[in-house]
């Protein structure tokens, strides 16, 4: 039995030096020596050391992580980084002027590259809400256009809001069909006026009114016909989502009309605005609508923006 005993050692002995020997051909280092021996000299991914580089066994130095296992790890971070946006995304890194352009003035590969919210300048800074200079949906001044039709309450209204050149303007065009039906009767486009309209309001006290240029193209049946619409202004006096102060104009189809509607011009309609005087130092969002009669629409926008009489 001692003998036997004394054999087994000898073997045990003998293999562990045969292991550190392809150990250190393989280019493992020294894996077994110190402590680590102890801890993994038993377990199974000791003798996966001995495997060749590519099968199931260790590449690294370290040993203690199968490649296939790192290289799931590093596949999960990175997938994790795509999904947040930090690498893989395509970016157009240009400067905060928002220009859409690239180097020699040339069109840059992002057609639709976002300017920081800095870059742009509040409408009572420069009096211009919109000139359509910006890709569609955003306006000029920072904010985004919406369309909307009386379906929110039930109608069954039907508009399309679009970004086109219209007779060499680039413009917002609205097409659609006015229907009273379920007491419906209204499509509008409307963006708000403050770039964060849940937290501030912009104060537009220093204008006298609102100017659009705007265009209207009838059906054949109503070709020499004027027409009306409406501006809506919502502030903080407009406590029901249907409540705002209303302005009504009229003009001739088929050509480019500057509309001039001055702050007294708008009355309140709904709770709230009905029992309080218009004031334009709080204005959150404008909106120009076909409402209040059935009828068909093509209503083209290249600007709008606060005027001041000189």
């Amino acid at each position: 039995l001692i003998m036997l005993t004394c054999y087994s050692a000898k073997v045990a002995v003998l293999l562990f030096v045969l292991i550190e020997v392809v150990c250190k051909v393989n280019g493992f280092g020294s894996r077994f020596s110190g402590t680590e021996s102890k801890n993994d000299f038993s377990s199974a991914s000791s003798f996966r050391l001995m495997m060749p580089l590519g099968a199931t066994g260790n590449g690294e130095n370290n040993g203690s992580v199968s490649p296939d296992t790192k290289q799931r790890k590093r596949d999960k971070v990175m997938a994790f980084l795509r999904r947040q946006g930090v690498i893989g995304a395509r970016k157009d890194f240009t400067t905060a002027m928002g220009v859409d352009e690239g180097p020699a003035g040339k069109s840059g590969g992002t057609k639709n590259a976002k300017k920081t919210a800095n870059a742009y300048k509040s409408c009572t800074e420069t009096g211009i809400v919109d000139d359509m200079s910006e890709s569609f949906p955003m306006t000029s001044s920072g904010t985004e256009w919406s369309g909307f039709t009386d379906r929110v309450m039930g109608g069954i209204s039907m508009a399309t809001l679009v970004r086109e050149e219209v007779e060499g303007r680039t413009s917002n065009v609205m097409k659609g069909t006015v229907s009273l039906a379920n007491n419906g009767g209204f499509i509008q486009m409307a963006t708000s006026l403050s770039r964060d309209p849940s937290l501030s309001s912009v104060d537009a006290s220093q204008f006298d009114g609102v100017e659009l240029d705007i265009l209207y193209k009838p059906d054949d049946d109503a070709a020499d016909q004027e027409e009306s619409f409406n501006v809506h202004l919502r502030n903080p006096a407009c406590v029901r989502q249907f409540s705002s102060y209303r302005a009504t104009f009229q003009i001739e189809p088929n050509k480019w009309h500057t509309v001039r509607l001055p702050w007294t011009a708008f009355s309140g309609n709904g709770p709230g605005c009905d029992v309080t005087p218009f004031s334009p130092k709080e204005l959150r969002r404008i909106g120009i609508l076909a409402i209040g009669k059935p009828m068909k629409v093509s209503l083209a926008l290249s600007g709008v923006k606060f005027y001041c009489v000189i």
